[in-house]
């Protein structure tokens, strides 16, 4: 037996598996040092089309290519061996038609080796979602705050503060779970309609920004390092590597200007003439 074939990944059925169960930790990773590191203790690797944020700079998603997003996934295929590794599918590569999609999305299979993709939206998704599903495609979906829509919905604010507002996030997380999603992701909602909608939905609901009461929780991993600059208010810091890598990067070029580096003599034990 092969090392590839005795090693088993995580499947979107296990997640799926995972409601009301022991909760779903899942993080983004876009590199394959960083998969490597996240794959130790995750369930899920998101390979997010928040890149655009957090390695291109972008202030949206939107600019995000599905070039950009394949050569990202390969990378963390490489450097990952046991979660399950989610690609999104960028703003552009899936609205258009549900042929379209499924051509993306196929794409995306095919050139990364990933076990499901991701798609934002509700109702107006779902056939989408059925089309995919049942073709052979595992579907994340994606409700609440929907960052690839934020042209339209003019700020990243928070979703469903008010209970007259819940009912249209409500019908979103329905018509996900019944047209095959594996899971949804469910962004910046407030606790009680987290509450409600995992409660009445048969998928596992993943919260970024949305209270414990989902069944996973998932964040970007620079914004919980301390590497972005502006994180959501939603986020707890796990560490502060900013200060770090710029003492680090500053005691380097410190060196370089003070020439203190060793000779070739002491790297590779030249001798030097006396």
């Amino acid at each position: 037996m092969s090392i590839q074939s005795s090693i088993k990944r995580k499947t979107a059925p296990d997640i799926r598996a995972r409601k009301n169960g022991e909760p779903i930790v899942m993080l983004t990773s876009y590199h394959a040092h960083t998969a490597a590191l996240v794959d130790r203790y995750c369930d899920v690797i998101l390979v997010g089309d928040s890149l655009g944020n957090v390695m291109h700079g972008f202030e949206t998603t939107v600019p995000v290519t599905l070039d950009m997003m394949i050569l990202q996934g390969r990378a963390v295929m490489r450097g990952s061996q046991h979660a399950l590794v989610v690609v999104d599918m960028p703003f552009g590569s899936y609205e258009a038609s549900k042929e379209q999609a499924f051509q993306s999305a196929v794409r995306i299979l095919k050139e990364t080796q990933c076990g499901a993709v991701k798609l934002e939206g509700g109702v107006r998704m779902a056939e989408t979602i059925a089309f995919l599903a049942g073709r052979g495609v595992p579907v994340m979906g994606h409700i609440g705050l929907t960052p690839q829509s934020i042209n339209t919905l003019g700020s990243f604010r928070a979703q469903g503060r008010e209970e007259s507002s819940w009912q249209p996030i409500e019908d979103d997380a329905r018509a996900v779970s019944e047209a095959g999603a594996f899971s949804v992701v469910v962004e910046a909602v407030a606790e009680p309609l987290a509450r409600k909608i995992t409660q009445s939905i048969a998928i596992p609901t993943i919260g970024i920004g949305a209270s414990a009461a989902c069944d996973g929780q998932v964040l970007v991993l620079e914004d919980m390092l301390g590497l972005s600059a502006r994180p959501p208010k939603f986020v707890r810091r796990y560490g502060d590597l900013g200060p770090m890598i710029e003492a680090a990067i500053k005691g380097y070029a410190d060196d370089v200007r003070a020439r203190a580096f060793p000779g070739p003599e002491h790297v590779y034990g030249m001798k030097t003439k006396s």
